[in-house]
């Protein structure tokens, strides 16, 4: 094994102990991203994803729809594969990131479980 190979194995160990490290109450959604092993760039995707559909729920809401399951019809389909879409909408709540979205998502979640 040549030693490029040896520090990235170093490497990888350490940031499994770090996750270990991690309490899951303060930092979910960064655990997630890590322990889904997602990119800078997928991250980013995720964020504009939850940009995209915050405003379309906002815009929904001044219309006066009560019914948001297209929108998580929607988050669940485009977000990335690498994801649990109900573990994502709780790590992004457990960490206060597009707060009203995951909301009506996780209510809307609840109501199609039904």
């Amino acid at each position: 094994m040549g030693e490029v190979e040896k520090r990235l194995k170093k490497i990888e160990y350490h940031q499994q102990l770090l996750l270990e490290m991690i309490q899951t109450q303060n930092f979910p959604a960064y655990r997630l991203i890590v322990k889904s092993d997602l990119s800078e760039e997928e991250v980013e995707e995720v964020f504009r994803l939850c940009e995209e559909l915050s405003l379309q729920y906002e815009q929904q809401k001044e219309e006066g729809f009560v019914y948001f399951i297209p929108l998580l019809t929607q988050f669940i389909d485009l977000l990335n594969q690498k994801l649990d879409p109900e573990e994502t909408i709780h790590a992004f709540l457990g960490q206060n990131i597009y707060v009203p979205l995951m909301e009506i998502l996780k209510k809307s979640l609840i109501i199609v479980k039904k």
